[in-house]
């Protein structure tokens, strides 16, 4: 006989849930399920499908709600913004504009008596009679001494800016009216008598719309008022003045005249667009520049977070400069294609020096954007560029010298100092061009300080909260 095969208890049985697809599980109910008992079924809220392109502004779905309460706050908020930079900052240009007329005794004139007779004395005597009232040039009597060489020293002092307006009462202006009167000079030139020397390019706006004016209109009534004064005189004295009026009328009509000496003429209108408007469109490609850059910076590239703090401050001050020296010289371009000329007062170097000038200013407005980009971010740096743009044209268009104290600041201002180098270039004014290369180097270097400092306090803060979101994401995880 075989040998029983020993008995293999049997294993106790497991118990198996049935199968169920996922098909299954998302079609039928829990209630219906497989030992629905000893499952638990986590039902996930649907949401319903909400497409784009197809809602109203006034639908009353949650979505377009929120989305319209927070479109709206924001176009308050813009408007209250924008307002609060109106009433801020604007003013300050207005301010620049209003009423300079009261402040031209602010600028100075001087008279210088060449001839020392009856017409230098008379002349003087009338013109500095006018100092006092806010609305007349300070006037001061000059001591000839001080013009070793005559009347053709005057030149020198406006360029030099010692005066905004001089007046000649030239050598001989009395013997030669005398002499004109008793032998009937039909030669006789009244004009020669005095002469009105300023420099139109120091400040075209105000010779234009101040200087001029108001020395055309005191000299000719000084002209009208001699005029009736000496012919009384030559009356009194018994000489011909019916002869007199046939051979030489001029003698009695106009006894005294004056030309005006523009010692440097705003000779090129196309200097308008570098001295002054070009100032504006120079910040305001800098400005575009900045956005540009953070553009890359921070959107495209990542750089923003991947460099290191030391890395990204060198990044920061050396990439926009270096964008700024190919651009003004393209900005620089278009001055030249316009046959500004540069070559006065410094020969065929002056366009670089024009050049590195509009480079150091655009260098000076934009790293100073480039600073503050990094605390207010693109959505507020638009208004600091108003108050950047508003407090360098408030000191760009009237001499500071009509602007109330308060915009003395303006000797300090880029757009002030950029013109005053211009003009120094294009029209031969007063030579500075080394302080304004200096005060917009000044600009930069502050830029330089306060752009490390700024972006130090910004990459603190990004740390921070970075290492905060890892403590929430570990939290999480345990």
């Amino acid at each position: 006989m075989m040998p029983a095969s020993p008995t293999v208890p049997a294993s106790p049985t497991v118990p198996t849930s049935p199968t169920v697809s996922v098909q299954d599980r998302e079609s039928r109910p829990p209630s219906e399920m497989p030992n629905a008992s000893q499952h638990t079924v986590v039902e996930r809220p649907t949401r319903a499908y909400d497409p784009p392109f197809s809602k109203g502004f006034w639908d009353k779905d949650p979505i377009s709600t929120n989305a319209r309460r927070t479109y709206l706050k924001t176009c308050v908020l813009a408007v209250v913004l924008v307002s609060l930079t109106i009433w801020a900052v604007l003013p300050m240009f207005w301010g620049s504009e209003w009423k300079p007329e009261t402040a031209i005794h602010n600028l100075n004139g001087w008279i210088i008596d060449f001839d020392g007779g009856d017409i230098g004395s008379y002349v003087s005597q009338n013109i500095y009679s006018l100092t006092g009232p806010k609305t007349q040039i300070s006037w001061h009597i000059m001591p000839t001494t001080d013009f070793p060489n005559g009347p053709s020293d005057i030149p020198q002092h406006i360029v030099y800016e010692d005066c905004w307006v001089a007046v000649s009462i030239n050598p001989g202006a009395t013997n030669t009216l005398s002499s004109a009167a008793e032998s009937a000079d039909s030669s006789y030139n009244g004009s020669l008598a005095i002469t009105m020397y300023a420099a139109e390019a120091r400040n075209e706006n105000s010779y234009r719309l101040f200087l001029r004016p108001m020395m055309d209109t005191t000299l000719q009534n000084i002209s009208n008022t001699f005029a009736t004064r000496y012919a009384t005189e030559l009356a009194s004295r018994g000489l011909d003045l019916t002869n007199l009026l046939a051979s030489a009328p001029q003698v009695v009509t106009q006894p005294v005249s004056y030309i005006i000496d523009n010692v440097r003429p705003f000779d090129v209108e196309v200097a308008s667009a570098v001295d002054f408007v070009g100032l504006i469109y120079l910040l305001i490609l800098a400005f575009i520049t900045v956005l540009m850059n953070f553009t890359a910076r921070v959107m495209v590239s990542g750089f923003d977070r991947r460099l290191r703090l030391s890395s990204l401050i060198k990044l920061r001050l050396i990439v926009p400069p270096s964008l700024y020296f190919l651009i003004s010289l393209n900005y620089a371009l278009v001055s030249l294609a316009f046959q500004v000329p540069f070559t006065r007062e410094f020969g065929r170097g002056g366009f670089v020096v024009y050049w590195m000038l509009a480079w150091m200013g655009m260098t000076a407005l934009g790293l100073a954007v480039e600073a503050l980009v990094t605390i207010l971010t693109p959505k507020f740096i638009p208004f600091f560029l108003v108050l950047w743009l508003i407090t360098n044209v408030s000191v760009s268009f009237y001499p500071i010298e009509l602007l109330p104290t308060i915009f003395r600041y303006g000797f300090a201002a880029p757009f002030y100092n950029v013109s005053r180098g211009v003009r120094t270039i294009v029209f031969r004014t007063r030579n500075q061009v080394g302080l304004n290369f200096g005060i917009l180097f000044a600009w930069i270097v502050v830029s330089c300080i306060t752009l490390p400092l700024f972006q130090w306090f910004m990459r603190r803060r990004a740390v921070l909260e970075h290492r905060k979101q890892q403590k929430v994401r570990g939290a999480k995880h345990a």
